[in-house]
């Protein structure tokens, strides 16, 4: 098996990547995240998955290398990390009683082939109708001021929902799981 490497800074997805119980090293790569003229949520997290893996590949010349990005989207517009209270608490203000679909792209690349898989994989998220005092105690209580759409799922987000709907919970943190379970078994890795 080659060795994996994830191309992500983020810890919730090396927290994530963990459950498969391989072994892995990380990096960050430095890629340039904007968003292109017109680009849709679902082409951009296709190409920024891919362009991390491929920002590593020579540094990485016979390894299998996790790409993911993520973006969430509400009435199909693009939603950032709101990184400090106020953007937070708008955007789960404006998300309130309505649906927010996350678009994670993921990409494993084969540097030693130079084959790449690739895919985008959805998930929604439901929100109850919340009140601005819940919404500010929630923001509160949990910070998640680096997490696009405002919310920690595996934590006290789950609260905010009134239900949800995709093939892969793993895929609102940051890395889906079952579709990269896909792609290693294609590439000859040995699960579990």
């Amino acid at each position: 098996m080659l060795p994996l490497v994830l191309a992500s800074g983020s810890h919730y997805r090396r927290d994530l990547l963990s459950r498969l119980n391989l072994p892995f090293e990380h990096e960050s790569p430095d890629i340039d995240e904007t968003p292109l003229p017109n680009e849709t949520a679902e082409s951009l997290v296709r190409r920024l998955s891919e362009a991390k893996a491929r920002t590593l590949a020579a540094k990485y010349p016979d390894h299998l290398i996790i790409g993911s990005d993520q973006a969430a989207t509400l009435e199909n517009k693009i939603l950032g990390k709101p990184l400090v209270f106020e953007r937070a608490r708008d955007q789960l203000m404006n998300a309130q009683g309505k649906s927010v679909t996350f678009m994670t792209g993921l990409s494993l690349l084969n540097t030693r082939t130079g084959h790449c898989q690739s895919d985008c994989i959805p998930f929604t998220v439901h929100f109850r109708n919340l009140d601005e005092a819940t919404i500010e105690r929630y923001l509160r209580t949990e910070q998640p001021f680096d997490c696009a759409g405002s919310f920690k799922v595996e934590g006290l987000g789950i609260t905010l929902f009134r239900s949800t709907e995709g093939e892969d919970m793993t895929s609102l943190i940051g890395l889906p799981l079952i579709r990269l379970t896909d792609m290693l078994l294609k590439e000859a890795v040995l699960l579990p």
